[in-house]
């Protein structure tokens, strides 16, 4: 989405139509329940995989839980700590090579990693299934230039649980600048709706600089 060019920032004002129009909204609160009707689904048919249906869920900043607490690698040796997602916003994309929705929004994800790269915007990757050629095979195809960690362990997926199932793949995390989970999709991302979900997160930062700045000039009673 093109930049405002009096502002160099993207217009505001757009996030809830521009979601509303790709999904149907939820609260995070409602993950234990999601998850478990993620599990039933994956049981039922035999395959152990989950087709997400693009379903879109959120949460206000006052009821987002925990920073997310895992550690990990990326497959260039960078180390991932909790501490990596202070500070920014991120965005966090579980994938693997074979996943046929997953190679469907690789090209989006690229493009949306590059329009909000100049603004401090994390993208990761987690690959759930594939060795390291495999992985960077996918991302020389598809253009990918953000990083991804190994997983097939299972320890960052197992760690996420709560907001993305091990079989539900591709899921797609937005993390706010303290490392809490603001918003999921599940399955194929939508880009204007990422795109949304992304502002959102940085609007509210400035919307808090802005009231403090309000607090500071304000004149004395």
């Amino acid at each position: 989405m093109p930049l405002d060019p009096s502002s160099g920032r993207r217009p505001k004002g757009r996030t809830v139509a521009a979601i509303a129009m790709a999904s149907t909204a939820f609260l995070l609160s409602a993950c234990g329940s999601d998850s478990d009707d993620l599990a039933q689904r994956a049981s039922n048919d035999g395959t152990n995989y989950v087709a997400g249906d693009g379903s879109v869920e959120e949460v206000a900043p006052e009821s987002r839980g925990e920073s997310v607490e895992f550690e990990s690698t990326l497959f260039d040796g960078t180390d991932i700590t909790p501490e990596t997602f202070q500070g920014e916003v991120s965005v966090i994309n579980f994938w693997y090579a074979a996943c046929a929705p997953c190679r469907v929004e690789a090209p989006d994800l690229q493009e949306i990693h590059e329009e909000f790269e100049p603004e401090g915007v994390q993208f990761f990757g987690v690959n759930t299934r594939d060795t390291q050629p495999t992985a960077e095979a996918f991302e020389r195809t598809f253009g990918v230039t953000y990083p991804s960690m190994e997983d097939r362990s299972g320890q960052v997926i197992m760690a996420m649980t709560e907001y993305a199932h091990p079989s539900a793949v591709p899921t797609t995390l937005v993390l706010d600048r303290d490392g809490r989970v603001s918003a999921r999709v599940v399955g194929i991302v939508e880009p204007g709706t990422l795109r949304a979900l992304i502002d959102t997160v940085l609007e509210e930062d400035s919307d808090t600089d802005t009231a403090a700045a309000d607090t500071v000039l304000a004149p004395e009673a």
